[in-house]
């Protein structure tokens, strides 16, 4: 695990996109995003204001609270402070994880610095640590907790900060899926394979990594989802793939998988909304669900920004549609896009597809390069959105006075299976 050293700056949601004098002021998806993040933490359960505000939160969806005045009122400059000194009084006791889509404030806050994978491993390489406090969303810090020891607390900095895609894929809409699939396939000739094979992004629930650890499947990544994919073909006829339809479309069909057998299922419909025959005719069930950072990339703006930069190199996140990956000239996580940038060594122009606080952070570390977000309205990660640094200065204290504050814990149980499928997609190789 490796971190990356960033230059410090503030998100401005006025801020231009990088790189020309003729690049247009980038609008903010909403005037909400300048307000801070606990004005919205007291009502309904919701994401807040960023890319998934108009996605519909499940009622069960946590809440955090209204944090103390104090935190709320402080400037930047004293949470800054205040974060340093309860990080230096808590010494190796802490680790701080950082998401490369968190705001700048927070990351320069980070031990370790990556995607949600990497950061859980990160941890682990802290055997010392007490406190893993994970600035991140809410299914990466349970990934934390199931893969560290019982000793150690996990602590997310705001209890809001959700995935509007995980929350796509609930439990029980799945097991009523495989319920239907399962009756449906009852009838297939036994040739020693299953007649499908669970897989779940790493972008989904404790639950849901369990339920595949269970029923023979495993869990992927942005970045090995091809190998995952060989992996559940070499055991099953087909795969149900959740949560994040594009991912799964976009490895498939590299793959060589057709789009006809790659029916969606629509968990609110009987069969997901399809027929028998093109169910048994599948060879990748899709789940109904997306990113919607992700979502809101287009052809256009490829159009728009090459129009601008012919040379430019387009790079997208493989949670993008899939006529937006087609058109990019490379797709890949999170990490494949920093890898991207920082092989380049000569001056480029980089037009990427994924959140706009890593792209931005991107543009500040590598000056001599044109780098830009694809999407001219900054609308980051909503959930993101709310780790604010208020949060984790509240946290930090509360720890530094003893007190264990928004703990993420996974039972005994699930912590089992989910660990099950999350060594399957270690033991996976190319």
């Amino acid at each position: 695990m490796t971190s990356v050293q960033v230059k410090i700056q503030s998100f401005d949601p006025a801020r231009p996109a990088p790189g020309s004098a003729t690049s247009p002021v980038a609008a903010s998806c909403t005037p909400e995003l300048a307000v801070s993040p606990w004005n919205f933490d007291a009502g309904a359960p919701a994401y807040g204001p960023g890319s998934s505000m108009e996605d519909v939160a499940p009622a069960e969806t946590p809440r955090q609270g209204v944090i103390p005045e104090e935190y709320r009122l402080a400037d930047d400059a004293e949470l800054h402070e205040r974060i340093c000194h309860a990080k230096e009084r808590l010494g190796n006791d802490l680790v701080v994880l950082g998401h490369f889509y968190q705001r700048d404030e927070v990351i320069e806050h980070a031990d370790f610095v990556g995607d949600s994978f990497q950061l859980a491993n990160a941890a682990l390489t802290r055997q010392d640590a007490k406190y893993i406090v994970f600035c991140g969303v809410h299914f990466m810090a349970e990934t934390a907790d199931i893969l560290s020891r019982d000793d150690q607390a996990v602590v997310l900095p705001n209890l809001a900060a959700g995935c509007s895609m995980a929350d796509m894929a609930d439990s029980s809409s799945v097991e009523e899926c495989w319920e239907q699939l399962m009756e449906l396939y009852a009838d297939e000739v036994d040739d020693g394979r299953a007649a499908v094979v669970p897989v779940t992004y790493m972008n989904s629930s404790a639950a849901l990594k369990s339920f595949v650890g269970r029923n023979g499947g495993i869990v992927c990544t942005s970045s090995n989802a091809a190998t995952v994919l060989e992996w559940a073909f070499e055991r099953g006829r087909r795969v149900l793939f959740f949560p994040d339809q594009h991912l799964g479309r976009n490895t498939a069909k590299a793959m060589g998988v057709p789009l006809e057998a790659m029916p969606m299922w629509n968990p609110r419909l009987p069969l997901g909304g399809n027929d028998e025959q093109a169910l048994h005719a599948a060879q990748v069930i899709l789940w109904h669900g997306f990113c919607s950072v992700h979502k809101r990339f287009t052809v256009e703006q490829i159009d728009d920004a090459r129009a601008r930069y012919p040379e430019a190199n387009v790079i997208v996140h493989p949670e993008s549609p899939m006529e937006v990956v087609d058109a990019a000239d490379s797709s890949g996580s999170t990490d494949f896009i920093r890898k991207a940038v920082a092989a380049a060594t000569e001056p480029s122009v980089f037009a990427i597809g994924t959140e706009i606080n890593m792209v931005n952070r991107l543009a500040d570390e590598y000056p001599q390069h044109t780098i830009f977000c694809l999407d001219p309205v900054i609308c980051p990660c909503s959930t993101m959105y709310r780790i604010h640094p208020g949060y984790l200065a509240w946290v930090l204290e509360e720890l530094v006075a003893g007190r264990i504050v928004n703990r993420i814990t996974v039972d005994a149980a699930t912590t089992e299976h989910a660990k099950t499928a999350l060594q399957r997609m270690l033991d996976a190789k190319p």
